[in-house]
């Protein structure tokens, strides 16, 4: 059965994208714990970080980092952090998310779900600083 992050991905559940390539996709999470929350996924079905293969890691990484500098740009926060938990979804995903304090990690936190209408003007922004990367 396809987790929720591969139904994303194929567009049976919507989703607010940032960034996609032929290996994974970006988009922000529904219940963000920051605005500008996003979730950095492969497109393959991989259950724990440690099972994906390095190649894909350090591309997911590469990917988390660049969305992390165009978050830095697009909001006012003291840092980017992000966590590998894995225990929502089993499907790897990394959060990126701006932060400005330890508190800001707190998981149980979050926003309550957020309408793509919501989400769309953190997306914005980040879409705005990723092409000024560019």
């Amino acid at each position: 059965m396809a987790t929720l992050f591969t139904k994303i991905i194929n567009g049976e559940i919507p989703g607010t994208f940032v960034h996609q390539d032929d290996k994974c996709v970006a988009f922000l999470d529904v219940a963000p714990m920051t605005e500008g929350h996003v979730m950095v996924v492969p497109r393959e079905e991989i259950s724990h970080w440690i099972d994906a293969d390095q190649e894909l890691l350090d591309h997911l990484t590469a990917v988390a980092r660049t969305i992390g500098e165009a978050q830095k740009r697009a909001f006012d926060c003291e840092r980017i952090g992000l966590l590998i938990v894995g225990y929502e979804v089993p499907h790897l995903h990394i959060h990126v998310l701006p932060t400005n304090s330890m508190d800001d990690f707190d998981i149980s936190d979050r926003a309550p779900m957020q309408t793509p209408e919501q989400l769309e003007v953190p997306a914005e922004k980040i879409r705005q600083a990723l092409s000024e990367l560019s």
